[in-house]
């Protein structure tokens, strides 16, 4: 696996993988820049990572850009996210390079600014009909809130006599990604092994994969690593 050349089967690619992009602000401080440097390096990888996953033949990927969690950080560095972000959205499209690549946002819009939820709403709109890649972007997104959010809305359909049973599935169709498959893989980088309230229902059965490349390092080799371990596993559901 230290070879440049790794031979995956493309017969038995993840359909859907998640990564939590971990590491940005540790990579900058390994070289005496600010975390905001981090970050931008972290975002020019995004666009890699994306690419390599659309010419594997993987039909949906999840990346956590940001909790609800990161509010908690310094203004200076919350801003320079923010900035990234609505930097992204608008020029998704020029960076997709007429790729089939839909895009989709998750997580709550409150508090985001107006001219970021104005940008994720154009960009959804402007991508809805590609089919061969689904990019979902994890915004103000925490896993708690979302099934909370989903319980609530279980409250209101079952007060106004829509909802007979409460079961998986009805929760399931209540949050954010509810027309998403579960992921498959899960890829975290950057050595810390937990999963920090990201997808917490949907990947109850995902193969989990931690590297210890921190996230702008984190290659095409490095993410076909991470599939050809998922590859070698046997995934059982809980059955023999």
């Amino acid at each position: 696996m230290r070879n440049s050349k790794i031979d995956i089967d493309r017969e038995t690619i993840p359909n859907h993988i998640a990564i939590i992009m971990d590491g940005n602000g540790r990579w900058a401080k390994k070289r005496g820049l600010s975390r905001s440097m981090g970050h931008r390096e972290g975002s020019k990888n995004l666009r890699k990572i994306v690419e390599a996953c659309y010419n594997m033949g993987v039909r949906y990927l999840t990346v956590y850009a940001f909790s609800t969690e990161n509010w908690a950080r310094p203004k200076a560095e919350v801003d320079e996210l923010m900035r990234l972000l609505l930097d992204y959205l608008r020029n998704a499209e020029k960076e997709l390079k007429g790729k089939d690549v839909r895009i989709r946002v998750i997580g709550e819009k409150y508090p985001l600014s107006k001219e970021i939820v104005n940008e994720i709403e154009r960009v959804e709109n402007a991508t809805k009909n590609r089919k061969t890649l689904d990019f979902i972007i994890a915004l103000n997104y925490g896993g708690r809130q979302e099934i909370v959010n989903a319980v609530s809305r279980i409250l209101e359909d079952a007060k106004e006599g829509k909802l007979i049973e409460v079961n998986e599935s009805e929760i399931s169709r209540r949050l954010y990604t509810s027309e998403i498959p579960d992921p498959d893989l899960l890829i975290r980088t950057s050595g810390e092994m937990r999963v920090s309230n990201f997808l917490i229902w949907q990947i109850s059965y995902s193969e989990f994969y931690f590297s210890d490349v921190l996230w702008p390092d984190f290659s095409e080799k490095h993410l076909k690593e991470a599939i050809l371990t998922y590859q070698s596993r046997q995934r059982r559901f809980g059955g023999i």
